[in-house]
């Protein structure tokens, strides 16, 4: 008994020891974690820190001072930290290391007003709702069993060579315009199907107001305390453009209720598709087995903006650059010309979907435009907790700008990487691939964050372009030689070019597209 008793207080001493040790441990993980540097950057003034750069917050802008700070730098925007990648090295510490970290998305009191409080996928943080809701989009709305979006591409690129035929001879053709109106009509009907086609023209109002706001720099963003003054007059704007909206698509979905199809039809659009999965209230998680996924008019309304900004101006935008890019290469638009003329056997018909897999050359021209002109040039992330990249710390809620038009043109990547040289892509087994494995090419993003409209958008703008270059040639207007293109671009949720494409059109095929 007297030596339990005895026994005792050495046992007290060996769990004192041993906590202390652990918490010793413990404090030492914490100070040498805390002693690790942000990332190198300009430096920063006091309370607004880099905010007078906001000019320089462009992709072009934050690739010059990567030269100087290298593939990964910190800024300060008022109270907020950000990050910027414009490395391969650094992209996939970002994308593949800490995927799970870094998959949440940073949004503007803009971006949370206009998408319902993230009700969309694309500013939904990282977590079941998200999933839910990115499998909605994959399986149901961008699905390639689901043939109304793909017959809806088809259909609108004949009508679109169709305006370009009825054109008169010599005219010349706005292509930035054409192509603009095709990706647009090709979303909507997707969306809306073709019953809601004469409210078009309200939507691209209400769309364009969308796009002016998303881009719009509001310094309550930065300094949150200034929200409530609204000195810019942006909340206001906000409430009437959601408001626009609302009354648009309300419509819109009471319409399809009063007149639902079966869920098979092979005509159901995505409200239809979305339809199948409205209830009341909140949207559920659909975690649980027993307690189906569930979602409500707002998300649906969320959603459609997704899909109209993701499939419009990226894709309108890629078909545009990769047309400048071959009229300002002659030589490439000649070989294109020559395969296209070769799969589809002569001028005497268009090009159908089966010659796709007959153009390889088309496709590596297409992979040289999306590796000079990414459709989105900065991809956005944010930070779930405070985590280290490159060997610095990054706080949590850090906003992370994956500059994908700086990686494309990384000098440690590319060779000559400014120069339009398709024939970089013509090897199949060393190419570089878009699908998000190789970080020196991330045109749609990578990890769980890549773009889920991929294959869709793809389709898009490589039949487009092939019926474009297989049905007509194109030369400038009024003696332009292709060194004279402008090819500066404009920043923005795209970076489209500064200068609309304008082109005459001479008929290429023999057979009538009218």
């Amino acid at each position: 008994m007297e030596q339990q008793l005895a026994s005792q207080p050495m046992q007290s001493l060996w769990l004192f020891v041993l906590a202390a040790a652990a918490l010793a441990v413990g404090l030492l993980a914490v100070m040498r974690r805390r002693r690790l540097p942000l990332p190198p950057g300009p430096p920063k003034l006091p309370l607004i820190g880099n905010m007078l750069m906001m000019d320089q917050m462009t992709h072009r802008g934050l690739a010059k001072l990567a030269q100087r700070y290298g593939g990964l730098l910190h800024l300060r925007l008022g109270f907020s930290h950000t990050v910027v990648v414009s490395s391969p090295d650094m992209a996939r510490e970002v994308l593949q290391v800490h995927d799970s970290v870094c998959a949440n998305r940073p949004a503007t009191a803009t971006i949370r007003y206009l998408t319902y409080d993230r009700s969309d996928m694309a500013f939904a943080h990282y977590g079941p709702f998200w999933r839910q809701m990115r499998k909605l989009c994959v399986m149901k709305l961008f699905s390639r069993k689901r043939a109304e979006s793909w017959t809806s591409v088809r259909d609108e690129v004949d009508a679109a060579m169709r305006t370009v035929a009825l054109a008169a001879p010599g005219t010349a053709v706005n292509v930035g315009e054409l192509v603009f109106n095709l990706t647009m009509n090709i979303t909507y009907r997707a969306a809306f199907g073709s019953s809601a086609g004469d409210g078009q023209g309200e939507f691209i109002s209400i769309l364009q107001e969308f796009s002016k706001l998303f881009g719009i720099f509001n310094v309550a963003d930065f300094i949150p305390w200034l929200d409530p003054l609204d000195l810019q007059g942006i909340n206001r704007r906000l409430r009437a453009a959601r408001s626009s909206l609302d009354r648009f698509i309300d419509c819109v979905i009471d319409e399809h209720l009063a007149n639902p199809k079966p869920a098979d039809d092979p005509n159901n659009d995505m409200v239809d598709e979305m339809l199948a999965f409205l209830g009341d209230g909140t949207a559920t998680s659909g975690d649980d087995a027993q307690a189906p996924f569930r979602i409500n008019r707002d998300h649906i309304k969320a959603i459609i903006m997704d899909v109209m900004f993701g499939g419009t101006e990226t894709v309108a935008s890629a078909i545009e650059w990769a047309m400048a890019e071959l009229m300002r290469s002659p030589e490439d638009m000649k070989r294109v010309q020559e395969e296209l003329a070769a799969a589809a056997g002569g001028l005497d018909r268009k090009i159908d979907e089966g010659d796709m897999e007959k153009v390889p050359y088309l496709k590596c021209c297409l992979k040289e435009t999306l590796r000079m002109h990414p459709p989105i040039p900065i991809l956005l992330h944010e930070t779930a907790e405070e985590c280290e990249i490159g060997g610095y710390r990054v706080p949590a809620r850090t906003r992370m700008m994956v500059n994908a038009w700086a990686i494309g043109r990384h000098p440690s990547a590319w060779e000559d990487p400014d120069a339009f040289k398709p024939s970089r892509f013509a090897d199949a087994k060393d190419a570089p691939d878009f699908r998000g494995n190789c970080y020196e090419f991330i045109p749609f993003g990578s990890g769980r964050r890549s773009c889920p409209g991929m294959q869709l958008g793809l389709y898009s703008l490589d039949l487009a372009v092939a019926q474009l270059l297989h049905c007509f040639t194109w030369e400038l207007p009024d003696g332009m030689k292709p060194s004279d293109l402008d090819m500066n671009d404009v920043f923005g949720l795209t970076a489209p070019r500064a200068v609309r494409l304008v082109a005459v059109p001479t008929p290429r095929v023999s057979c009538s597209l009218v």
